[in-house]
């Protein structure tokens, strides 16, 4: 079986993934497993932009087909932030508890209609012998999702990670954090890219299993 990198250190996307990817075709690997240390910074500017250096990143590395996502909280309340640097609000070493009072102490006075977010997350495939320094879209396949939500008045929830507590589905009366995970895979944001990207990764693996049979070399 095919081997796909899922390129990130993040224990709770891994675990997501592993149920989000079951059954497409793929062995998924993770860095641990190949010992691969790959950096955890960043760079760029949008989602796509960091799910794309993060999926080349890993291409180059392991020379497998390689998976990465970059995502985060938008708040209209906060123009739009955190936003792509949800990750690294208030610095690398901030807690979630304390991103959390943060942001529900500069929204403490809006009302329920005033409190909408969106969780967005971006998802990028990138195949091994890329040229260096190219990462054009032709390149690199992407595909996203998101949910709209609101931003609750307090964290709830023991599931999930990240910024899951404070963010609440009106329609199921519950933060993500309470979710339960079969509810959350799809109806969550990585959920629904990662719905868009098992075509696409049905697509590569019956393009590389074709030019396999027709170079005559083992996948």
């Amino acid at each position: 079986m095919s081997q796909l990198l899922i390129a990130t250190n993040n224990p709770g996307k891994l675990v997501e993934f592993e149920r989000l990817l079951a059954g497409c075709g793929w062995e998924l690997v993770t860095p641990a497993q190949l010992n691969l240390a790959l950096p955890d910074d960043e760079p760029g500017e949008t989602y796509e932009a960091n799910a794309k250096i993060k999926a080349l990143n890993g291409a180059r590395a392991s020379g497998l087909v390689t998976l990465a996502d970059d995502s985060g909280l938008e708040i209209d309340a906060l123009d739009g932030g955190p936003g792509a640097r949800s990750a690294r609000f208030l610095g690398e070493d901030a807690g979630y508890e304390e991103r959390f009072a943060r942001i529900l102490g500069e929204m403490a006075e809006l009302p329920s209609e005033k409190r909408w977010a969106r969780f967005r997350c971006v998802i990028a495939l990138a195949e091994p012998g890329l040229p260096a320094g190219r990462q054009g879209s032709e390149e690199v396949r992407l595909c996203e999702g998101e949910v709209r939500g609101l931003i609750a008045f307090e964290p709830r929830g023991e599931q999930g990670f990240g910024y899951d507590p404070i963010f609440y589905l009106p329609q199921q009366a519950r933060t993500m954090a309470e979710l339960p995970s079969y509810m959350k895979d799809v109806i969550s944001h990585r959920g629904r890219a990662a719905a868009r990207a098992r075509p696409l990764l049905k697509e590569l693996l019956y393009e590389r299993r074709s030019r396999a049979d027709t170079a005559g070399q083992p996948l």
